[in-house]
């Protein structure tokens, strides 16, 4: 492959990445907290543009919550611990109400919904969801590493004669904990973040440490949505060579 045809796919990963709502609502959310880290609550443009990206990032979450919705009422993998369902269950409904409870917030801030005192209290009330969400989220990611870690072992002892690497299940389950564990950090992140959010421990959990942690929560959120795009475009890739007829 030339230079040329090299530079033009990474281009075209990157229209890619941009043209997700979800690419671009994580990069605003990026701005968002490194501007709150700067401002540590003080007056100024760093404190300024923390408040207008949040209030842009709440109309990329326009009508959202349905995916969370559609989340709590699918199927849910076979073999999934009851506790585990619960917990995911749980994130979903949470999540699903934070979202929508954060349309309302929006229309309060942007003057359509003229009752400011409810649209704050149900912005607060939707970031206890969110932090709900989180706390599920962490839980469960918790209980899923260690159900990884189980089967992970059980195949080692079968590969005690080989080289366990090479062997493509093995790696497939190293992949998903990798990822998971990268989520339970994200998750345990953003526990702190709506802990700042809500002003639930002022002293400890200040402006700046709030914006630190969303930085890097949002950090993350960034390159799992990059990772999401590159593994569909391999796929659709492989699709266009025809060597995906295995899975079809």
């Amino acid at each position: 492959m030339s230079t040329l045809d090299a530079t033009r796919a990474e281009l075209a990963l990157v229209v890619l990445y941009l043209n997700k709502a979800e690419a671009r609502d994580k990069i605003c959310r990026a701005i968002q907290y490194g501007s709150k880290f700067l401002s540590d609550g003080q007056p100024g443009t760093a404190q300024n543009v923390d408040k207008s990206t949040s209030l842009a990032r709440k109309v990329f979450r326009l009508f959202k919550f349905v995916n969370d919705l559609h989340g709590l009422i699918s199927p849910v993998p076979q073999g999934t611990p009851l506790p585990l369902v619960l917990l995911g269950k749980s994130k979903n409904a949470l999540l699903s109400t934070f979202l929508f409870l954060d349309q309302i917030v929006w229309l309060g801030r942007s003057g359509i919904y003229k009752n400011k005192e409810r649209a704050e209290l149900l912005g607060r009330i939707s970031l206890f969801c969110w932090m709900g969400s989180s706390v599920c989220t962490t839980l469960v990611e918790v209980g899923e590493l260690g159900r990884l870690s189980a089967s992970m072992k059980k195949l080692e002892k079968e590969l005690k004669n080989s080289d366990k690497h090479k062997n493509e299940q093995y790696r497939a389950k190293l992949k998903k904990s990798n990822e998971r564990s990268l989520a339970l950090v994200k998750a345990a992140m953003d526990i702190v973040v709506a802990f700042g959010l809500l002003q639930l421990a002022p002293k400890k959990v200040t402006p700046r440490v709030t914006g630190a942690f969303g930085f890097v929560s949002s950090l993350i959120s960034c390159y799992q949505v990059y990772s999401i795009i590159c593994s569909e475009s391999v796929c659709l890739l492989l699709e266009h060579h025809g060597k995906l007829d295995f899975i079809m």
